[in-house]
């Protein structure tokens, strides 16, 4: 055992203040032998263990002018070969008078250099950052105090439109503190602002599976610089929810491990075994499965997940997120949670046969007194079988497409909503209008013919 080990032992005792006693049972030194290192310790310091050559070792009769030579030449960027540095210096010594170095002593100057010195040197200041600058690792102290959200490109291929390979997307949002995967959506095509809110808006609001129980509005989103995270459709609702957005550092994945591990989880435990997993000699695998399909294998492997026991917290995230019970801060309703969240408000004037959106028609009763009037929809892209119908910031209804074969409407329905529309139509009439014809002078009926009313058909409408 060599000095250097000999300290890694004893400095659990020096500085974590651990038995000696103790150390000897877990490293299988003798009691004694710990002791006599110990007195050794008190009577010369941590040099006495220090086994690390001495940054002059093998140069006590190399020149300083020398020394300074060689290393402004391993510290240039490109930094030469240690052959080409050997000889320069030689040739630098000879130039000045001085005894030339040999090779071994060239060798042991250039790697008695402050590896950090190094690094800042030939590699620059962002690998210098990411390898020897001090990283803050913060840390929730309860749930939904800090949530994380990111997007990552998945290692398999899928059936998109037109049966044309697609390579999805996964955005993921993780409660800090309990490490619970709270909402999630499977997309294709670039990030977008509206991916991030379809996962937000998943993980905010209620689940239908009671094991599924992570919801409510965090205090703290943690995003990236995307452009996604950065849009102002997302910077008005943080503020309409009250949640305060840190952004990381530009290049800086720092912060971000737990949500980046996660990504690593599900690479390689669940999309190894789907068809079309993308590996190294096949990146092009024939796609079986399309987007629904890997959406539900996502979304069990997630339920798996917060289940199970994680290795760090000692339970499942499930469980460390329910605590010992507690209310989360909810929005009033998933109407209001929608005008937040959903797309972009989108103007359409509501036309007699419903609303025409994406080359499909949206219908339902309550848009009678809307006729020829200019709504506000919202729609979810996942599933645009229905829409939301706003009037004035203030939510109308549900309008479905009624060529969808569950959610078609009765005309049944239809017909009472115009019966109901002509009937307050009557009532305006009459409370606006006054009456043409006093008591005092009977109408002539036989001056005004009968006029049939004009039949108006289902095909005419």
């Amino acid at each position: 055992m060599n000095d250097e080990e000999r300290w890694r032992i004893l400095r659990l005792h020096v500085e974590d203040q651990i038995p000696l006693a103790v150390l000897a049972r877990n490293t299988g030194v003798a009691l004694r032998t710990l002791q006599r290192w110990h007195q050794l310790y008190r009577d010369r310091g941590s040099a006495t263990f220090d086994s690390r050559p001495r940054a002059d070792a093998g140069t006590r009769r190399t020149a300083p002018e020398t020394v300074k030579f060689i290393e402004r030449l391993a510290l240039t960027r490109p930094r030469p070969a240690l052959a080409t540095l050997h000889r320069l210096s030689v040739n630098e010594a000879e130039r000045a008078g001085k005894p030339a170095p040999s090779y071994a002593t060239v060798r042991q100057i250039v790697q008695a250099l402050d590896p950090a010195l190094v690094t800042l040197a030939l590699e620059g200041p962002t690998s210098y950052r990411d390898k020897h600058e001090l990283v803050f690792r913060r840390r929730a102290e309860r749930p939904n105090q800090i949530w994380q959200a990111d997007h990552t490109e998945l290692d398999v291929l899928i059936t998109g439109v037109g049966g044309k390979p697609d390579r999805p997307w996964l955005t993921i949002v993780m409660d800090d503190c309990s490490r619970a995967i709270c909402g999630y959506t499977v997309f294709t095509g670039a990030p977008s602002a509206l991916n991030t809110a379809l996962a937000l808006r998943q993980a905010i609001w209620r689940k239908t599976d009671p094991a599924w129980a992570m919801c409510g509005i965090p205090d703290i989103l943690h995003v990236d610089h995307g452009s996604d995270f950065t849009s102002h459709h997302l910077e008005r609702t943080a503020i309409e929810l009250r949640i305060r957005i840190i952004h990381s550092t530009v290049g800086r994945p720092q912060g971000r491990g737990k949500i980046e591990r996660f990504f690593r989880t599900i690479n390689t435990e669940l999309l190894v075994t789907l068809p079309g997993h993308t590996r190294p000699g096949d990146r092009k695998p024939q796609p079986v499965l399309d987007l629904a399909t890997l959406d539900q294998a996502i979304g069990a492997f997630i339920s798996t997940y917060n289940a199970r026991s994680h290795r760090e917290l000692g339970l499942s995230p499930r469980d460390a997120w329910v605590a010992e019970g507690w209310l989360p801060r909810m929005p009033d309703s998933l109407e209001e949670l929608d005008g937040l969240l959903l797309t972009v408000p989108k103007s359409r004037v509501v036309q007699r046969d419903g609303i025409h959106f994406q080359g499909q028609r949206y219908l339902a009763p309550t848009l009678a007194p809307f006729v020829g009037h200019t709504i506000t929809i919202r729609y979810d892209p996942r599933d645009i079988s229905e829409i939301r119908v706003y009037d004035r910031n203030t939510f109308v209804c549900v309008a479905v497409d009624e060529a969808h074969p569950n959610l078609r409407m009765s005309l049944r329905d239809i017909e009472t909503a115009r019966r109901a529309r002509r009937k307050q139509l009557r009532h305006t009439i009459n409370d606006r209008i006054p009456t043409a014809v006093t008591r005092d002078e009977p109408r002539d009926t036989a001056a005004t013919p009968h006029r049939r009313r004009l039949r108006t058909y289902e095909e005419d409408e």
